[in-house]
């Protein structure tokens, strides 16, 4: 199986939106290839068409899912018969696990899919899983997923949502930490643009070093340290008992919970 062209996207929000930018963008889907079936009309690349339902004809290479998940059985009973006889069903619906979709969705292969907003500059992250899928599918959906960032696998669909809680709602708790590294600077007397500007700024390069570096961010930081210099003595706060680690497992254990709560909701 080839790299998908034609696709169906079953709700174009701001995930599944960005995917789609970067797809065309980067030449690996043309825009007159995507059908979109969205409640109301959105602000989509030119050439992508739009509407309220499925366009006739042969069924695509594969239908991507991105509404909310509470929707499901709605797409089921609007849609259900013209999924059937798809190749491929990748879905980025949140705590729908694979086993609720084939019950769904009796046909298509299925392949789960849990991107990051990042992925709209192609430096996103998607972990995929898949359990009965063909292998022909599995290597269609990464291809697919290619210029979307780093593409992770996963076997274990527990694992998955661990995963998705990581990449997934990081980026997020990644801005929040810019803004609070903002407000910090400017609690030190700098003003508010220059220390947002900085912030920024300070973190994308920090991120591009790790990402070339020959060490792990750990060690990167214990190279800026100095013995009893300024940074070391900042450090040392975030280090005592572990509390930034301590405050980051709080975190990420809250999101995942929800994330198990959600997977429960859409069983019922």
């Amino acid at each position: 199986m080839s790299v998908p062209q034609r696709l169906w996207l079953i709700g174009c929000g701001n995930m599944a939106g960005a995917m789609l930018r970067r797809w065309i963008d980067s030449g690996q889907v043309s825009a007159d290839a995507v059908d979109v079936v969205n409640r109301h009309d959105r602000d989509l690349p030119g050439g992508v068409r739009q509407s309220r339902a499925l366009p006739d004809g042969p069924p695509p290479d594969a239908i991507m899912l991105g509404m909310k998940p509470q929707q499901i059985d709605e797409i089921v009973a609007a849609h259900g018969k013209r999924i059937a006889p798809t190749p491929v069903l990748i879905s980025i619906l949140a705590g729908v696990e694979e086993t609720t979709l084939a019950q769904r969705f009796p046909g298509p292969a299925i392949v789960r899919a849990m991107p990051n907003l990042p992925v709209a500059l192609g430096k996103g992250v998607v972990v995929l899983h898949a359990r009965a899928a063909p292998q022909s599918a599995k290597d269609a959906v990464a291809a697919l997923m290619a210029p979307l960032g780093l593409v992770e696998w996963t076997a274990d669909e527990a694992m998955y949502g661990a995963l998705g809680t990581l990449e997934g709602c990081g980026p997020a708790f990644l801005f929040r930490f810019i803004d609070a590294l903002a407000k910090a600077g400017e609690a030190l007397g700098i003003p508010a643009d220059q220390a947002a500007r900085l912030a920024l700024a300070t973190v994308d390069g920090a991120a591009a070093m790790a990402a070339v570096a020959d060490a792990s961010p750990a060690t990167l930081a214990d190279r800026v340290a100095s013995p009893g210099g300024s940074t070391r003595q900042g450090l040392n706060v975030l280090d005592r008992d572990d509390a930034l680690v301590k405050l980051l497992t709080e975190t990420l254990q809250a999101a995942e919970r929800r994330g198990r709560e959600m997977a429960a909701e859409a069983k019922r």
